[in-house]
């Protein structure tokens, strides 16, 4: 079995497209396989100043805390610092950067996977140090995730194509188990088609699958949208009546950056 570690990268994640990422879900994929989840840590910033006058503030972040806990992680606290310069202006500070990267030094000499959540650049020596170790790192990121720390893991995936780890609005409840988010795995410009590539959990293991489309079932205007691999569509998969019941895609619309 393959010991697995979680280091998630809780404000980075909060500000590049990840706020309300469902942490049980990322536990699954720690487990899936022929892997088991050791060591799972969050780092995020509290702002204690706040929390001492703020009920509501305090319950709202208390309460965040304790499904992390629940989830089985272990939650790491970096307070929020305030500086004030020589105008008056006050910036505030709450970097866990340095925790995060030693205690996944530390930790991983009982490790032998790690996922690393974050689209950070600056742990892009972490992960080559944590591979000199032995360990494979695999990066999950959202929006804003940088190229040099994709190329640098061992493998890198987009949070948005995780089944269920960010959930997709939908505004008929009924659609819901219906919605698929994907990218392009080819598309034939001048006759309007292609197929986008998504991925099902198949008992917490993440399965590829092509579904195809047509520019007709498209919310957005032009095709250059389906020219680039890397950007990711939300779309509706259904059974079309017209085409033999085959699956489409439908619906199609984009995932939009920050």
């Amino acid at each position: 079995m393959l010991k697995t570690g979680i280091y998630v990268d809780a404000e980075n994640i909060k500000m590049c497209g990840g706020y309300g990422m469902r942490y049980d879900v990322l536990v699954d994929l720690a487990g899936s396989g022929h892997s088991t989840m050791l060591r799972a840590n969050c780092y995020l910033a509290e702002d204690r100043e706040r929390t001492s006058r703020d009920p509501e503030y305090r319950q709202k972040v208390y309460f965040y805390h304790n499904i992390l806990r629940q989830c089985g992680f272990k939650v790491i606290k970096k307070y929020v610092r305030r500086y004030q310069d020589e105008e008056g202006n006050v910036t505030t500070k709450a970097n866990a950067d340095m925790d995060l990267a030693i205690d996944a030094l530390l930790q991983a000499r009982n490790l032998d996977r790690i996922i690393l959540v974050t689209g950070d650049g600056d742990f892009i020596r972490l992960v080559t140090a944590l591979q000199n170790m032995g360990c494979r790192v695999e990066v999950i990121g959202f929006h804003n995730v940088s190229h040099e720390l994709r190329e640098a893991a061992d493998n890198y995936l987009s949070g948005f194509l995780i089944p269920g780890l960010l959930p997709i609005h939908v505004t008929n409840p009924d659609e819901e188990g219906q919605w698929q988010r994907g990218t392009v795995a080819n598309f034939n410009q001048d006759r309007g088609f292609g197929f986008f590539r998504y991925f099902r959990l198949d008992d917490t293991l993440l399965k590829p699958e092509t579904v195809f489309f047509h520019l007709s079932k498209s919310t957005l205007e032009g095709d250059y949208h389906f020219q680039d691999t890397t950007r990711i569509f939300e779309f509706r998969i259904v059974n079309n009546p017209s085409n033999e019941n085959r699956s489409e895609a439908w619906d199609i619309r984009l995932v939009k950056d920050n």
